[in-house]
């Protein structure tokens, strides 16, 4: 992940409370290490599927996420999946399994590159693939770091909310903002939908859907955070 966001993410975590944490995949450790400062008692456990022991981990399993997560872990007031969910082929099931982990009053933090940007868009009408999300006929490795998922905000709330959470809400970062004044443009459409489906909202579920939609970071952005909580 981008230093960038990592710090994003970094920020958004800084003035919560929580105690405990499971890092998934763990990669090499900079969650852990990015909030010893802020929270110097955090008990922070890993999930990965190559189980490499770093610094700051209580404890790392060796564990496919496509199989959702391994018995014996939780309870977590913070889980976190950043820059996996892509990887995974049955997103679902590892989302009911993050619910199962995280305590009632806690949180998610998911992080992913975003195929909704008017940049990708053009580049699968041209190609039929996402940037990031080649063809990989001829390359398919079980349990490498294949991008085989991809996911925008609409895609990432549905399967949030059918996974059991709620209060689901990006977090801005510096890759939120377009790197090209046409993709404002080419964008424009998009947001005036999304702003006339707000204004037309029945319910604050939908009015906040409809609303983040017509955001930049979820319109604009090449990569995105975003946080749930169990309801």
């Amino acid at each position: 992940m981008p230093p960038s966001s990592q710090d994003a993410v970094l920020a958004w975590l800084k003035d919560k409370v929580f105690s405990s944490v499971l890092d998934m995949p763990s990669g090499n450790g900079w969650l852990p290490r990015g909030l010893a400062k802020s929270h110097p008692d955090l008990v922070c456990d890993g999930v990965d599927l190559y189980e490499e022991a770093a610094a700051g981990y209580r404890r790392i399993w060796r564990y496919d996420l496509n199989h959702g997560l391994p018995d014996g872990c939780g309870p977590y007031d913070l889980v976190a999946c950043c820059e996996g969910i892509e990887h995974v082929g049955n997103p679902l099931l590892l989302f009911q399994a993050m619910r199962r982990v995280v305590t009632p009053q806690g949180w998610i933090v998911v992080t992913t590159p975003n195929v909704w940007y008017p940049q990708a868009r053009l580049q699968y009408l041209a190609r039929g693939f996402f940037p990031s999300f080649p063809c990989l006929v001829g390359k398919i490795v079980p349990g490498s770091h294949m991008h085989i998922m991809p996911w925008s905000w609409p895609q990432l709330h549905l399967y949030l909310t059918l996974a059991g959470f709620g209060e689901i809400q990006i977090v801005p970062e510096p890759l939120s903002a377009a790197k090209h004044l046409h993709e404002k443009l080419l964008a424009l459409p998009a947001r005036m939908y999304a702003q006339r489906r707000a204004q037309k909202a029945k319910t604050e579920e939908e009015r906040a859907f409809w609303t983040t939609a017509a955001s930049e970071a979820a319109l604009l952005g090449r990569h995105l955070i975003v946080t749930a909580r169990p309801v």
